[in-house]
């Protein structure tokens, strides 16, 4: 991550603390902390043509669809992220909080500066969520989707999609047809 990080040397209650008062969002990583930064008008899009996918499919369900300024706690990587997008389900769903500890699905929008991080050291922490059942990550500039699913071995086995393909949400049981994912940014 390209992000500057801040040696604050505090712990997980210090941060969110820290963190009610800031005007800039930043992730938290075993005492480090790290400012967000904006994102690219496509990243945007993306995010929200998920997020429109999927609230219209779990309207009246038991999952709720959360958007990039809600905090997941993974504490076993004491770590705090915001990801792009995740859907909780059940009790947590239902609580009114900043944070929560039980995402069945992450989905990340690449960017070339966070890229790394999200496949890298962020999936790494992302793995040790025992509620988390896919890890999604989508690129706007390539068009191109790629999905992480936990099997009953505890293994993650990538699944990629084409343009033309839908995307099988397993642990929603849902499918997801690409091109409303890039609306907008696809040509013509």
């Amino acid at each position: 991550m390209n992000n500057t990080a801040e040696q604050l040397g505090f712990g997980p209650q210090d941060y969110l603390a820290w963190e009610a008062e800031q005007a800039v969002k930043h992730e938290y990583l075993r005492g480090e902390v790290f400012a967000m930064t904006g994102v690219s008008i496509a990243h945007n899009k993306v995010n929200l043509n998920l997020a429109l996918s999927l609230k219209q499919r779990l309207r009246g369900g038991p999952c709720q669809v959360l958007m990039a300024e809600v905090k997941l706690q993974v504490e076993a990587a004491d770590a705090f992220f915001y990801p792009d997008l995740m859907v909780t389900c059940g009790a947590e769903a239902k609580q009114d909080s900043h944070t929560v500890s039980k995402a069945l699905l992450v989905a990340e929008i690449l960017s070339p500066s966070t890229e790394a991080y999200n496949r890298g050291e962020k999936f790494a922490c992302y793995r040790k969520l025992p509620s988390l059942q896919e890890y999604l990550l989508i690129d706007p500039d390539r068009l191109s989707v790629e999905l992480f699913r936990r099997d009953a071995s505890n293994h993650w086995v990538l699944y990629t999609f084409a343009l033309e393909d839908q995307l099988e949400l397993a642990s929603l049981d849902l499918l997801i047809p690409l091109s409303e994912l890039f609306e907008d940014l696809l040509p013509g």
